[in-house]
């Protein structure tokens, strides 16, 4: 052999054995796929959550089906009906009486028949109205019963019914084509034939019942930006309150503080030179005002949570477990999330936990700026939930849920994976301590939440709905606004209602106000309302008589009737109030569970106003009533366009009726004013602007339950801390040495827009 041949031998050898090395090398690099073990088992599952599930889309098309068949008129779809004529304008879930479900849960009844609430337009009858019509058995339909004058005492009015997108546009059309006769002033004033502007809509509509006439703000439309940022001054008023298309007439024109019978006065005033014109160059590009694309290319990747070895919650249908906690969940395409049967250890803590109505009022020197008072569930706060965006607006690896919904068509919508379930390291102990005296230990407990999470975009603002569940026994609901301000053409005193955020972008101050209803069940059914709160007395020391000692003490109330338990907005109130039972605990306390209200909000409407009864809820920041079957909702989406005749007013649910031991409902509301400032360009952030509340335990049990978590950790100074079996924080260095099978990134939220 060679000298030439055993040297190319032994560099294959060599070249061989470094592969090999590598290949070992690279392995133990590499971290194996984590392992996700089942999570596990909550014993209440069986299928009984399905009472308060949504509907699906088959029962949706079931129930339109059935109301095409039997109710002997013609109904044209909602997405292409006229106001003279005859449609289904949504179909939702109609929950069942709570007597009837807790008998079934608890009590060993039937499973109450499961039924759909069908909201239908009709403006092709002499009397045109609103009717809502109960329609059941599902899946399989065989009756309806007409249940408007049991729910509101008497018919709706038609015009009290929302404006459905088949109305914007035929809206939008009418304004094309009245800015087609002012050309020259278009063409001045913002580089444009019409065609580039938008239009944003306003409410209420009018001053008083039966007015159906709104201002319409304008926008440069800029693709790929929010154009709510870029006003060009002109706003038009719309009457569109009859019933025929045809007859719909432009009522009056307003451009940068002035006046005009129409677009041809306005047009007229221009040519003539009477008329001061802001030319505005349209906006280009990512020059434009509140464009929120990337200013810079991405950096690397920030931290990143995962489950080592899979989720710790169990969802199933529309049920969720997670350590103890057990929900049903579900979404109204009004008003929102809904939980019902929160449970914890297996004890009903919340029989319903319900988004209400979301208030948005607004100042201004515009018109339309000025008259905005937006009560969003009449836009649909659950319908246009849409697609979260994994690892953004929840963890990538949360569990994503679909959502169904049947409005304003004859079809169900999904809005895909716009619910997610995760569980959260807040990065905060739970509680810990740290002993340093007498004996040398540590003792904690990691805060880690499950989350229940869905975002809303209402127009220009996306609402961010957080409901959490600690291991304390707690709930916590937190609701954080983002998304684009509204804004007005700064003109003259401009900013005695905001800030100027731009050349000629005033942004508007307003306040947004936030409603729930909770009906807590702390033990039972049947509870009272208790006050704690401090006071000082003034006492002799006792063991000298000679000095003063200013000595707290606890000032306990049980409060009797509902006009006590109404508590005005901005007012103080006591720094405890509970929900107690009739039992006590182990130390001869009532087993109670606290309200805790975080919140900032701004003034209330003045009583004065006109409307106000409208959104009489938000006169209190709580206030608990009796819970009755006739009251199951403190609003109305009938109530934005006719809020001079509210169909719900709340105000009238508090008539000083007893509150002991009763089942009762607290109604809260939350809320922050905000007064826009450059820092909200491009948009508003979430920090500092989050509002919410806690529901915590208050000597229902006899300790706080989380001492019998898993996760609990405890070492001394005696201990090996370094040992798995001593600390499980020890541990992770092992079963976090994985990495996360992270699915392909997707989002389809375009798609059903």
């Amino acid at each position: 052999m060679s000298l030439k041949t055993v040297l190319i031998l032994l560099g294959l050898a060599l070249a061989t054995i470094f592969a090999l090395v590598c290949v070992l090398l690279t392995r133990e690099r590499t971290p194996r796929t984590c392992q996700h073990l089942p999570p596990e088992q909550e014993d209440i599952e069986d299928g009984r959550s399905l009472v308060f599930a949504d509907l699906t889309p088959e029962e949706m098309s079931q129930v339109v089906r059935y109301l095409q068949g039997h109710l002997g008129v013609p109904l044209v779809d909602a997405s292409r009906a006229k106001p003279s004529d005859n449609c289904i304008a949504s179909v939702d879930l109609q929950v069942p009486a709570k007597a009837e479900v807790l008998r079934f849960l608890d009590g060993g009844g039937a499973r109450p028949p499961r039924e759909a609430l069908a909201v239908l337009y009709f403006g092709n009858q002499p009397d045109p109205n609103i009717t809502e019509f109960v329609v059941g058995p599902l899946p399989t339909p065989a009756y309806h019963r007409d249940v408007t004058v049991q729910k509101y005492g008497g018919k709706v009015p038609y015009h009290r019914r929302p404006v459905t997108g088949k109305e914007y546009m035929d809206i939008n059309a009418l304004i094309q084509r009245e800015l087609k006769k002012a050309p020259r002033f278009l063409t001045a004033c913002c580089e444009s034939d019409g065609t580039n502007l938008v239009i944003l809509t306003t409410a209420p509509r009018g001053f008083k019942s039966g007015d159906r006439m709104t201002w319409f703000v304008l926008f440069h439309n800029v693709a790929g930006t929010g154009y709510y940022l870029s006003p060009v001054g002109l706003e038009v008023l719309v009457d569109h309150g009859d019933l025929h298309v045809s007859r719909w007439q432009l009522h009056q024109v307003f451009y940068n503080g002035q006046y005009f019978a129409s677009t041809v006065d306005l047009e007229q005033q221009f040519v003539s030179g009477a008329l001061d014109v802001i030319r505005l160059q349209q906006p280009r590009g990512d020059a434009v005002l509140g464009s929120m694309k990337p200013r810079r290319p991405a950096g690397s990747p920030g931290p990143l949570q995962f489950e080592p070895q899979g989720p710790r919650y169990h969802l199933r249908d529309n049920r969720i477990t997670f350590q103890g906690w057990s929900i049903a969940f579900g979404m109204n395409p009004n008003t929102g999330p809904r939980l019902f049967d929160i449970r914890y250890r297996g004890e009903r803590i919340v029989y319903e936990l319900s988004l209400q109505e979301a208030l948005a009022l607004y100042g201004s020197n515009c018109p339309g700026g000025m008259s905005t008072r937006y009560l969003d569930g009449s836009f649909g706060i659950g319908r246009f939930a849409y697609e979260l965006v994994q690892g953004l607006d929840c963890p990538y690896t949360a569990t994503y849920v679909d959502r169904h919904y049947l409005v304003e068509t004859d079809t169900p919508k999904t809005n895909q994976n716009s619910l997610c379930i995760f569980e959260h390291d807040s990065a905060l102990p739970l509680r810990r301590h740290f002993s340093d005296s007498q004996s040398f230990y540590y003792g904690g407990l990691r805060k880690n939440t499950l989350v229940i999470r869905t975002i809303s975009t209402l127009i220009n603002y996306d609402y961010i709905w957080d409901f959490m569940f600690h291991g304390s026994g707690a709930v916590e609901v937190r609701v954080h606004a983002t998304g684009y301000i509204s804004s007005s053409f700064f003109h003259g005193q401009g900013t005695d209602y905001g800030n100027r955020v731009g050349p000629h972008t005033l942004g508007t101050m307003h306040l947004h106000h936030i409603h729930y209803k909770v009906d807590l069940d702390v033990d039972g059914q049947l509870n009272s309302l208790e006050t704690q709160d401090m006071e000082y007395e003034f006492v002799k020391d006792p063991w000298s008589t000679q000095n003063t000692i200013e000595r707290p003490y606890l000032r306990r109330e049980r409060l009797e009737k509902e006009d006590e338990a109404a508590f005005p907005l901005n007012v103080p109130m006591p720094r405890y109030l509970s929900f107690v039972s009739p039992n006590p605990n182990k130390w001869d306390h009532p087993r109670s569970y606290r309200i805790q209200i975080i919140s900032f909000a701004g003034k209330h409407l003045p009583t004065s106003s006109s409307m106000e009864r409208s959104i009489s809820w938000g006169r209190y920041q709580l206030a608990v009533t009796r819970r009755k079957e006739e009251e199951p909702t403190s609003t109305s989406i009938y109530n934005q366009n006719d809020p001079w005749t509210p169909t719900v007013t709340f105000a009238d649910f508090i008539n000083n009726e007893t509150i002991t031991n009763e089942d009762l409902v607290a109604w809260i509301t939350v809320g922050f004013l905000h007064v826009p400032h450059a820092e909200d360009i491009p948009n508003t952030v979430t920090v500092g602007n989050g509002v919410g509340f806690f529901l915590r335990p208050y000597n229902y049990f006899n300790e706080d339950p989380s001492v019998d978590s898993s996760d609990s950790v405890y070492f001394s100074s005696e201990q090996d801390v370094g040992s798995c079996g001593t600390n499980p924080l020890a541990c992770l260095s092992f079963a976090a040495a994985c990495a996360p099978h992270l699915p392909p990134f997707h989002f389809g939220g375009f798609f059903n827009l």
